[in-house]
């Protein structure tokens, strides 16, 4: 089992509880435990602190794989080294793999920490950290204070596009196994690898002015929080959101699924605000018509070979635009639903392609109450 383990303390001094800060409308640890939530090799997510205010704000998160633990003080006092945390993790939980993430790199992506485990599952490796490769031109002094430099010939200055330059650390993650952990004492050790992150992943957030330059980074890649569309329809697939995908069949062999009371209080929310509902499905089964009844559904469409097109054809019947179409899917024909929509969202237990397109994952799994959680997310019916 692979886990990311994101420790975060509450006693940080040059940025008090730096770690659920807002940046970009979202608290600052919020955005790596995003990352490692995204990415197919972690199975599951610790958030380890020792503040009480940090633990209630991540515990917000709906993120299906992540869970907040606690850590001991001596763990992070202002000289613990982050080792001392990573050991009294592996001292109290089970994993073969461990990914440290560190808060302070909120630009680090699922698809990063994906390049960083294929790496680790390269022949020959036993570490891998990530690193951003620099075209500068290092210099040190000797003990007499004369320069030199590090990394080229002043003689013959390479030009940049011939220049390798030096991979550095960005400190945003470090991949070794339980067994490495535990023997070297250390977060990397043995035949380390070195996954290549961009260039502006290089900031790491530690003082106020670092905090200024990635904020404009995550600007200048969409990522900071935007005001969600109004939304006036909200369309769900029916297997696997509204049930558990499961298929029961009685003794006659009647098919029969399971539904969930909650999301029907939440259509019935949806209908008082005036939000056209209803269901998109590839299905065509007499099952999904009674449900789509029961619940007074204003839409029901089944056998849906194309979703893109069907979804489209909604919008211009009742002239609702897009960008104010809501659309929860799990699987593979789902995803491209979510490129034309206004928001998208998908159960904690749908397939990779639609979690890595959809703008929300919810903490519930297919069945279990999706509708429910993202009725509450987009008309704060939880206030």
């Amino acid at each position: 089992m692979n886990v990311a383990f994101i420790p975060v303390r509450g006693g940080s001094k040059s940025i008090p509880l730096k770690n659920i800060k807002e940046i970009c409308g979202r608290p600052l640890v919020y955005w790596v435990a995003a990352a490692a939530e995204s990415c197919p090799f972690i199975d599951k997510i610790y958030i380890a602190t020792d503040s009480d205010k940090i633990k209630a704000a991540a515990e917000k998160f709906r993120l299906s794989k992540a869970e907040v633990i606690g850590r001991s003080k001596e763990s992070a006092s202002d000289g613990a080294s982050t080792e001392s945390a990573m050991l009294e993790f592996a001292e109290k939980y089970d994993f073969d793999n461990i990914v440290l993430i560190q808060a302070t790199s909120p630009l680090l992506t699922g698809e990063d920490l994906s390049a960083g485990f294929r790496l680790f599952e390269s022949p020959n490796t036993d570490s891998v950290l990530s690193a951003v490769r620099q075209k500068r031109f290092y210099w040190q002094n000797d003990e007499n204070g004369i320069a030199s430099p590090v990394n080229y010939d002043v003689f013959n200055r390479p030009r940049r596009q011939d220049f390798n330059g030096c991979l550095a650390e960005n400190g945003a993650f470090y991949i070794t196994s339980k067994k490495a952990l535990l023997s070297s004492g250390n977060r990397v050790s043995g035949k380390i690898r070195i996954s290549e992150m961009p260039e502006d992943t290089f900031f790491e957030i530690d003082e106020p002015s670092d905090w200024i330059i990635t904020e404009q980074l995550m600007k200048k890649r969409g990522l900071c929080k935007t005001e969600t569309p109004k939304i006036k329809m909200l369309l769900t697939d029916c297997d696997g959101c509204l049930t558990d995908s499961g298929m029961y069949y009685s003794e006659k062999g009647d098919e029969l699924k399971k539904f969930n009371t909650r999301d029907g209080m939440a259509f019935s929310i949806m209908r008082k605000l005036g939000v056209l509902t209803g269901i998109v499905t590839g299905e065509n089964v007499d099952l999904n018509r009674r449900r789509a009844e029961k619940l007074k559904l204003d839409v029901l469409e089944s056998g849906a070979k194309n979703k893109v097109q069907t979804v489209r054809a909604l919008s211009e019947n009742y002239r609702i635009p897009l960008e104010n179409i809501c659309y929860i899917g799990d699987d593979i024909n789902d995803a491209p639903v979510f490129d034309i929509v206004g928001f998208s969202a998908c159960p904690a237990d749908a397939v990779s392609a639609a979690k890595e397109k959809a703008k929300y994952i919810t903490k519930a799994k297919g069945g279990e109450g999706v509708i429910r959680e993202v009725c509450e997310l987009l008309f704060d019916n939880d206030k």
